[in-house]
């Protein structure tokens, strides 16, 4: 299974959508990095993805983006293979 690094906050909905996407695909573990009350770490975030929304998602250091773009990933059926270190 592919590495799975999350940056999220705890009272986000989408972050918890994103979550429960990757639970259903078969993801049990991923590092998540959580952004409340630290806004360096949220700083960070941006400067490595150019955006400053909770989630932002990375498959084995590729960055996916957000919920949604996560959700449309899967959609297309790229989410399944990537996670099973197939994806391009």
């Amino acid at each position: 299974m592919a590495h799975v690094k999350i940056f999220s906050s705890d009272y986000c909905p989408y972050c918890q959508r994103a979550k429960a996407l990757l639970l259903a695909r078969g993801v049990t573990e991923w590092e998540e990095i959580n952004v409340d009350g630290r806004p360096e770490v949220r700083q960070e975030m941006a400067r490595l993805v150019g955006r400053t929304s909770v989630p932002q998602i990375f498959i084995d250091g590729r960055h996916i983006g957000g919920c949604d773009d996560l959700h449309d990933l899967d959609a297309r059926g790229g989410l399944v293979p990537l996670l099973q270190g197939q994806g391009g």
